[in-house]
């Protein structure tokens, strides 16, 4: 499996992960105009995680260049959840954003409802930094949930690679 710069043929393939009814409650959905463009926009890297079947997950960073060194791990998901793929995936999007993008702090946020995301994060590293309480309306819940932030410094990275 490997990383890739996601082309404009795939972002029907974004779509369609972000706007399944399983993803609608954790993260937000941009159609395919506003998915064009994070490929030309130099701060953000859109990227498919591409396997021997074809396409089984994707990443969006932003922040990229940010002067602090900083870089926001946007959205990411799995073609299929729960296949054990997730610390695979998430350990190859850490070391993409430390090695090739030359980050110093990685951050990302989740709804503090997706147990499965804050294992995961939790378990690749990332340190919860705090929660917004009823932060982020989420259409799909009618609702505004929590959200929680997490992060990873480009030490606390080297130190798990060893």
């Amino acid at each position: 499996m490997t990383l890739r710069a996601a082309a404009f043929a795939d972002l029907g393939f974004v779509h369609r992960l972000t706007s399944d009814p399983a993803n609608t409650p954790f993260m937000g959905d941009d159609d395919e105009v506003a998915l064009a463009a994070y490929l030309t926009d130099p701060a953000c890297r859109l990227l498919i995680w591409d396997g021997t079947i074809g396409p089984q997950g994707f990443v969006l960073y932003r922040e990229i260049g940010n002067a602090s060194g900083r870089v926001e791990l946007f959205r990411l998901a799995l073609a299929t959840a729960g296949a054990g793929q997730g610390a695979a995936f998430l350990t190859l999007l850490t070391d993409y954003a430390f090695n090739d993008l030359g980050a110093e702090r990685l951050w990302l946020d989740a709804s503090a409802e997706n147990p499965r995301a804050h294992t995961v994060y939790c378990r690749a590293g990332f340190t919860v930094e705090g929660k917004l309480r009823q932060h982020w309306y989420r259409p799909a819940l009618g609702r505004s949930v929590d959200m929680v932030l997490y992060g990873m410094l480009r030490a606390e990275w080297a130190a798990r690679r060893g």
